[in-house]
């Protein structure tokens, strides 16, 4: 990291001073690794709201909740803004193998999917081995059966097996396309643990609309086990119902800034979970991380407002779109934004915009995340978060810490997401490594915008 730093020192001669005070963040960064406001806003998100579904009676809970806790906690101009989706809701679900032998099977319908008849589904099932055997099939390949794809999710530190094994949550319309009747897939999953794992589906427009459910690892495998041997028949039932309509609600507080308070620097997670869980560690973990590196933060009277933000509908769409349509007038004023949405483990990189200058000014950072063991990247950041993908768009600077993802997906979307999977001193790091980022950025007169070139047109 020192060598990265020195190759870009020539650079620094060109730039603005050094941002903040090194000396002050490096107190709050250690204070911060014994504070235990984020434990206690996670755990009392987790259960005194408990899941909190986009339509249900706890999410409405859960802004009320968002309200109090930021009046509890210091915040000032709280805001509460609503917004129109569509709302799915869970019914009673089972499924079992009725041949070879009897069975039940631990499965979870995904968020949006179509029910199946009041009787069930009954079918003889195809187990595939992944997505792709899937898309190589001919239409009517699989003409009245049960389709189910048996592709494992790698694990990596980075996270990066899930965006290849979550393709085949999407794949219900496929399945249907080649004559499917229902579609089941293994849980997105790096554990080993028989709790289905939910998430959001969304069907397209050209093919049947079949009901599809996720299974629980083992129980995937002991389908295509039995299936190597003969044919297997399940039943599947899957109640739910949708409401085209509902109200979400994004919800914020800030520290006001002391000398630029137009000036804004927004970070946040999202309020919303999945119903199976307490969704702890998505996202009462990001809440807990933000609200509580702000409230450190808020001590020592920042130049600049921070804005916590708690999105209103990650899980199945629409925050980051409705956020920035409200709050489109204030973009050229937004400083940076950051979400924290990969549960509460350690944090083992930071990731800045691609600008050389940018990266720069903020120096002190190399310093000040060392102790926490926490690298800056080479590489720009490209993800930051799906709830703040619509303000990068627009053009606002982005940063992401990266987390240790090593076992997030072993709960995620499951019933095991609780606090009782978080680590509070993994916690603690997080909250450590935001507020001394958060400090240097809200204390400063630091530009992350990429500077318009000075080349003269030919």
């Amino acid at each position: 990291m020192g060598n990265f730093w020195a190759i870009a020192g020539a650079a620094f001669l060109f730039l603005p001073a050094v941002a903040g005070d090194g000396t002050t963040a490096a107190a709050l960064r250690d204070k911060a690794l014994t504070d235990p406001t984020a434990w206690k806003v996670l755990e009392s998100l987790s259960y005194e709201v408990g899941p909190r579904p986009v339509g249900s009676p706890a999410y409405e809970q859960a802004r009320d909740w968002a309200v109090a806790k930021f009046k509890e906690l210091g915040f000032t101009d709280i805001k509460v803004e609503p917004f129109a989706k569509p709302s799915w809701k869970r019914g009673a679900e089972s499924a079992e193998i009725i041949g070879p032998h009897a069975q039940n099977l631990a499965i979870i319908g995904l968020g949006g999917s179509k029910p199946t008849p009041k009787a069930g589904i009954e079918a003889e099932i195809a187990v595939l081995p992944s997505l792709d055997v899937l898309m190589a099939a001919a239409p009517g390949a699989y003409s009245g059966k049960i389709v189910m794809v048996n592709q494992p999710t790698v694990r990596a530190e980075d996270g990066a097996g899930y965006g290849g094994a979550v393709r085949a949550r999407y794949a219900a319309s496929e399945a249907a396309r080649r004559g499917a009747v229902a579609y089941l897939v293994r849980s997105i999953s790096t554990g080993t643990g028989r709790s289905p794992h939910t998430g959001y589906m969304r069907y397209v427009d050209d093919a049947p609309k079949i009901p599809c459910a996720a299974l629980g690892v083992p129980d995937a495998d002991l389908l295509a086990y039995l299936a190597s041997a003969g044919p297997v028949r399940i039943r599947l039932k899957l109640a739910s119902t949708e409401q085209p309509k509902t109200t979400a609600w994004t919800i914020s507080g800030e520290i006001k800034g002391s000398k630029h308070p137009d000036e804004i620097v927004v970070i946040g997670g999202h309020i919303d979970s999945w119903d199976s869980g307490l969704g702890a560690i998505d996202d009462a973990a990001g809440i807990a991380i933000t609200t509580a590196a702000a409230r450190l933060v808020a001590g020592l009277h920042p130049a600049r407002t921070i804005r916590v933000v708690m999105w209103g509908s990650e899980e199945t769409t629409g925050s980051s779109v409705a956020y920035l349509e409200t709050h489109k007038d204030e973009v050229p004023r937004i400083v940076a934004v950051g979400e924290s949405d990969v549960g509460a483990d350690r944090i083992v990189s930071l990731m800045l915009p691609s600008d050389v200058a940018a990266k720069s000014v903020l120096a002190p950072l190399a310093d000040l995340l060392a102790p926490l063991k926490i690298m800056i990247s080479r590489e720009p950041v490209r993800d930051a978060g799906a709830d703040v993908e619509d303000l990068v768009k627009a053009g606002v600077p982005a940063f992401a810490f990266k987390q240790d993802a090593s076992r997030y997906f072993d709960y995620h979307h499951s019933a095991d997401d609780t606090p009782a999977i978080v680590d509070t001193n993994q916690l603690n790091q997080n909250v450590a490594a935001w507020a001394s980022l958060l400090y240097l950025l809200a204390d400063s007169d630091v530009n992350l915008r990429a500077k318009p070139s000075s080349a003269s047109p030919n």
